[in-house]
């Protein structure tokens, strides 16, 4: 079996915030779970290089778009690896071999008769003496009234042209553009609009798609999708291949979501791979994102997909629903976010990926408090989960010397063990993460119980053979909950694996006989309450 997950593309303008991971963090929980099943996994993403916003901050901070692109580039890669994200190519649009692919997609589409001129009336901005990128124009929304930028309206999801927009304005001088001819490609969509309806159609009975992403892709498609313009007159981007067409760019919404194939196929060269071997038709694909960007993986990339010959279609949607902050919405403008790059000078990964899966969007918009956060992690982590991975390790260590003990499984635990597998797997396989993660801690709450009720402290005294057995069904949980979290904990699993010495860890039941336990060290430390108000106070006064 052959899996394939592509991460959306955050835009290299601006540090990352909680809301990204958590429209993110599932891609990095399938491809563990499926490695550690032992099938054959490529996951990419990378950073949007060549996207209107950058130029925008690079603007606004008087500077090259190539150094705004370079700095938030690097600060992904290290929240990314920080984070515990296990992509196989993490790369970036503005690579020269990103540019040679989409070019060779854009003439393999225009090969097939998927392309075609046409003069078009663009947003020119006479006071800047340029045509203006979708994103450079603003105005108020056609369908909705709400304040929208030139290429989609975030409040009704509409996918929008600049001159759709009411009251237009440029966003770099404020002034009111004027309309100028000029000529471009076009992408017919209309000639896939019966294959995408019978795609998306298929997708519904599978149940392999989200919800929000099955309704929105329903209503775009009864409304019939119009072509687009697949070109811009833009400063930077990847050019068009195509004679008469110089200095013009091909279309970042194309561009941009081709990566999910041009990361592959650079992959593929390193690893001297075909890539008919990754992308064929019976490849399972999961492509994982916020749910702003449904239509650019449901209807934009299977038709250019479609319009290639590629018959990797997409099979797995998984479109988070927002995070909010402190019962807010999440606003980089106005500074009311979580950086990631500050959360993990001060908190521990394993911390936000719990917090973010059990409490993941999945299908409805969650609250990231940072009330809650503390208390999920010193109740749950630290005190179920870490608590009973402590008290046992150190148990054996002060009773047993260090060796665990010989003993008889607990058929009753062997059998939750074994459904675990089997429960877990099946939910990370179809998306739901926070039900698999509340899954295993209810099995947490459970081995703390037995703990209690076994009462070793009393039975190494009074009936060691009893307490042999204990402890071996406490190590026989352990070892199996550090199988069963990885994909989710993959900092505390290592930490487990390692005291334990533990070689691999797969995803079927393991037994262990005796062994020698390894340096105990808590898996997670209690955070104090205090820090509630005081990430509160900073977050209220824009010091995050």
């Amino acid at each position: 079996m052959t899996i394939f997950i592509g991460g959306a593309w955050p835009y290299a303008n601006g540090s990352l915030h909680l809301g990204h991971i958590a429209a993110l963090l599932p891609g990095d929980i399938l491809a563990r779970y499926y490695r550690q099943k032992g099938e054959a996994v490529l996951y990419v993403s990378g950073s949007d290089c060549n996207g209107t916003p950058i130029s925008i901050r690079a603007n606004q901070e008087n500077t090259t778009t190539e150094a705004i692109a370079n700095r938030y580039h690097q600060e992904f890669v290290e929240c990314f690896q920080k984070l515990g994200f296990t992509y196989d190519l993490y790369t970036r649009t503005d690579a020269i071999h990103h540019h040679k692919s989409v070019q060779v997609i854009f003439s393999k589409l225009l090969e097939n008769g998927y392309l075609y001129k046409k003069p078009i009336e663009q947003a020119y901005c006479e006071t800047d003496h340029q045509f203006l990128p979708d994103r450079f124009v603003e105005g108020i929304c056609p369908n909705c009234g709400a304040k929208a930028r030139g290429d989609q309206c975030d409040n009704c999801s509409a996918i929008l042209d600049p001159l759709d927009l009411i009251d237009k304005r440029c966003k770099i001088c404020g002034n009111q553009p004027t309309i100028k001819e000029t000529e471009h490609f076009y992408f017919s969509f209309s000639q896939f609009q019966k294959k995408l309806e019978t795609f998306v159609e298929t997708a519904r009975k599978g149940n392999s798609w989200r919800e929000n992403a099955i309704s929105l892709t329903t209503r775009y498609l009864k409304e019939g999708v119009p072509d687009r313009a697949v070109t811009r007159d833009l400063p930077h981007g990847v050019e068009v291949p195509i004679a008469g067409f110089e200095g013009k760019k091909i279309y970042v919404w194309i561009e941009a979501v081709a990566g999910y194939l041009t990361a592959c196929i650079e992959w593929s060269k390193q690893h001297n791979e075909n890539i008919e071997d990754w992308w064929n038709k019976e490849t399972i694909s999961y492509y994982i994102h916020g749910k702003d960007n449904i239509p650019f993986h449901t209807v934009i990339w299977p038709s250019i997909l479609m319009g290639i010959n590629n018959p990797a279609l997409p099979t797995h949607i998984i479109s988070n629903e927002y995070l909010t902050l402190e019962k807010r919405k999440l606003s980089t403008s106005q500074n009311w976010a979580v950086w990631v790059p500050y959360f993990l000078e001060r908190y521990d990964a394993d911390s936000i990926r719990y917090f973010l899966t059990i409490n993941a969007p999945e299908n409805r918009d969650t609250d990231f408090s940072w009330r809650e956060f503390v208390y999920s992690h010193n109740s749950e982590l630290l005190g179920a989960y870490g608590n009973f991975v402590n008290r046992t390790l150190k148990f054996i260590e002060k009773s047993y010397e260090g060796k665990t003990p010989e003993g008889k499984i607990n058929l009753e635990i062997k059998a939750k063990i074994g459904q675990l597998y089997k429960e877990v797997g099946s939910l990370v396989m179809n998306a739901h993460f926070k039900k698999s993660l509340e899954n295993i801690f209810e099995f947490v709450r459970y081995a703390n119980k037995y703990f209690d009720e076994q009462k070793p402290w009393i039975q190494i005294k009074e009936e060691k053979p009893l307490c042999d057995n204990t402890m071996a069904n406490c190590i026989y949980i352990i070892s199996n909950l550090t199988q069963l979290l990885n994909p989710f904990l993959p900092f505390s699993s290592e930490n487990v694996k390692e005291m334990l010495g533990l070689n691999e860890l797969r995803w079927e039941e393991i037994e262990i006989s005796s062994l020698s336990l390894k340096e105990i060290k808590p898996l997670f430390e209690r955070i104090d309450l205090v820090r509630i108000d005081e990430e509160l106070e900073r977050l209220n006064e824009g010091i995050l």
